[in-house]
């Protein structure tokens, strides 16, 4: 099977590169049946941002996904969800995931919790090795893109799989209105 690969950058099998990884990203990818086709890239970390590496490498946002971390309450219970969209395309915070957590009001997770929780870097978190008590919200729209590019949990690199894959990842809901609009 021929590794994901997008101009300017170099496909490395990702499960024989743990060090490009974050630890829980690594651990999710060594028992995840669709690991052989996951590759990882290194990148310069001032490229990590997602439209910095895209114009570097003069490719469409709509080939890369963001993966943002929302969580709301719900009679005291808090309820936190990773949401996976096409970098074109926003997360639909204020409708469709508030309506899918069942919570009355839900925002962005505090990024020094979402690092904590993670143990990923700030600007790679990932929906591979997410806590297991966080549900994964991905956008229908993600499912077409035939190489995706996403974070590894590291601002070193990034995977690239097919987006048909991030949809079949454990604990994934494919919801076709989770994004709204282009950014």
């Amino acid at each position: 099977m021929s590794l994901p690969s997008i101009n300017g950058l170099r496909s490395l099998p990702a499960t024989e590169h743990p060090e490009l990884l974050a630890p829980p990203v690594a651990e999710a990818l060594s028992g995840w049946p669709h690991a052989s086709a996951v590759a990882v890239a290194e990148i310069e970390p001032s490229v990590a941002d997602t439209a910095a590496l895209m114009s570097t490498l003069e490719a469409p946002l709509s080939a890369a996904a963001n993966c943002v971390v929302v969580a709301g309450r719900r009679q005291g219970e808090e309820r936190i969800a990773a949401c996976v969209v096409r970098a074109d395309r926003r997360v639909d915070v204020n409708n469709t995931v508030k309506r899918t957590l069942d919570v009355r009001k839900s925002s962005f997770l505090n990024p020094d919790r979402a690092v904590e929780e993670t143990g990923m870097e700030y600007g790679g978190i990932t929906p591979l090795g997410l806590p297991d008590s966080w549900r994964v919200l991905v956008d229908g729209a993600v499912r077409d893109v035939e190489v995706v590019i996403i974070g590894s949990g590291t601002r070193r690199s990034k995977l690239l799989l097919s987006g048909k894959s991030l949809t079949e990842l454990p604990r994934a809901e494919v919801l076709d209105d989770l994004a709204r609009g282009a950014t």
